[in-house]
């Protein structure tokens, strides 16, 4: 017989492996050193094992723990003022050409020390907690200097220490031009790649992304960034085909990155690069719904192709102020249509493999990390179905339970 740390009866697991929901009907899980040590039946508990903790899961739905795979949310201000502007008949690109967009936050985020962007960062991250997250991507990108991009990631480290929660970082140097750069953009790629290996150095980064687009960077100048990244043995993912096709789905495709991101104007080519390299698409209804996008994702086509979609909540203060990956959830099945299987599985199976955390994370299999969340639902479809209600009643961040409801360490 096993010996374990906690055991968790009385549930229903939806394993997110296989069928459905790879659902297990009154099932246990158990957790040994911070890992998933078994799952089976209730019934067969007592011939598998005992543990030094039990807790009752009183009849929940229990699903491997929500994972946000892109988000913007170490940033300082918001940007409200520009919301106000785009409902009186400004555009997105009319804004940042203006100064104002990524620039603005800038600015702010330049200016506030690392304690006071913690500080503004920690209850953003909170509210996604609450709500069944255990695995959050940060990036920078808000910074476009070295000391400030530093300063944004050391903030992303830091996060992971004050809330029960694992961070991954990406590096998003090439997110928009610096005004020390205006008219250079090619000098400004220079200066992004001179970042790269100094933030290898502190530690600071788990990939690199790009804004591939208009106004931001080309696809030359991207897979500049690209190389630079993969040089040093950081995997690449990129924001491609939210306002036009720029081709940065296949740029990404062929450097085998982890994720493509928005994909509102992704190409059939840009699709069959993304299913032959097994990139994931990474589909971000917030965004969409915020800046009252027509143009839709190709969904149907992504899965009719077998890409793997994620969704996630783009965290953002300029086209994504959402702190709820329920919200996208119900979002992504709403707007465009997915099922509430794809829409539960891009944030927990999907949303792992997009940060390239899939051996560890995204599913309840031996083996893996012990992220869970306990819902108080009669089915997983919930999740997606209702709007403004948080089911989660609790959650294990390494074989470790919590209560939803978190607070910053002092």
């Amino acid at each position: 017989m096993q010996q374990w740390d906690l055991l968790i009866t009385n549930v229903h697991l939806a394993r997110m492996t296989a069928g459905a929901y790879g659902e297990l009907p009154d099932g246990a899980i158990a957790v040994r050193a911070g890992r998933i040590a078994w799952l089976g039946p209730r019934a067969d508990t007592a011939a598998a094992g005992t543990a030094l903790e039990e807790r009752d899961g009183a009849g929940c739905w229990l699903t491997p723990g929500l994972v946000d795979c892109h988000t913007h949310i170490v940033h300082a201000g918001n940007r409200s003022d520009e919301f106000e502007a785009r409902l009186n008949g400004a555009t997105y690109e009319d804004i940042s050409r203006a100064g104002g967009g990524i620039m603005s936050t800038v600015r702010a985020t330049r200016a506030a020390s690392e304690d006071e962007l913690l500080r503004q960062s920690l209850p953003r991250i909170a509210s996604l907690l609450a709500e069944g997250v255990t695995t959050i991507e940060i990036k920078s990108g808000y910074g476009l200097d070295l000391a400030s991009e530093a300063k944004m990631l050391r903030v992303a480290r830091r996060v992971g220490e004050a809330l029960p929660v694992r961070v991954a970082t990406t590096f998003l140097g090439a997110h928009a031009l610096p005004p020390e750069f205006a008219g250079n953009g090619d000098g400004y790629v220079d200066a992004v790649c001179a970042m790269i290996p100094a933030l290898v150095d502190e530690g600071l980064v788990d990939a690199v992304d790009a804004f591939c687009e208009r106004i931001g960077f080309t696809n030359e100048q991207t897979a500049r960034v690209f190389d630079a990244a993969r040089a040093y043995g950081l995997p690449v993912k990129l924001h491609a085909e939210q306002l036009s096709d720029q081709q940065g789905a296949q740029l990404v495709a062929r450097c085998h990155g982890l994720s493509a991101d928005h994909l509102e104007h992704l190409s059939e080519a840009g699709i069959a690069a993304m299913a032959a390299s097994g990139t994931v698409a990474v589909l971000l209804p917030g965004a969409y719904y915020f800046l009252r996008d027509t143009t839709p994702p190709p969904v149907a086509a992504l899965r009719a192709a077998g890409v793997p979609m994620a969704v996630a909540t783009d965290n953002n203060p300029g086209t994504s102020p959402m702190t709820s990956l329920l919200l996208a959830m119900n979002m992504a099945c709403t707007l465009w249509r997915l099922t509430p299987q794809e829409a539960l599985a891009g944030c927990t199976v999907h949303g792992a493999r997009a940060l390239g955390l899939a051996d560890d994370i995204g599913t309840l299999e031996v083996g893996k990390r012990a992220d869970f969340a306990l819902w108080r639902i009669a089915r997983p479809a919930d999740l997606s179905y209702a709007i403004g209600f948080n089911p989660c009643a609790a959650v294990v961040n390494g074989g470790v339970w919590r209560e939803p409801a978190v607070k910053a360490a002092a």
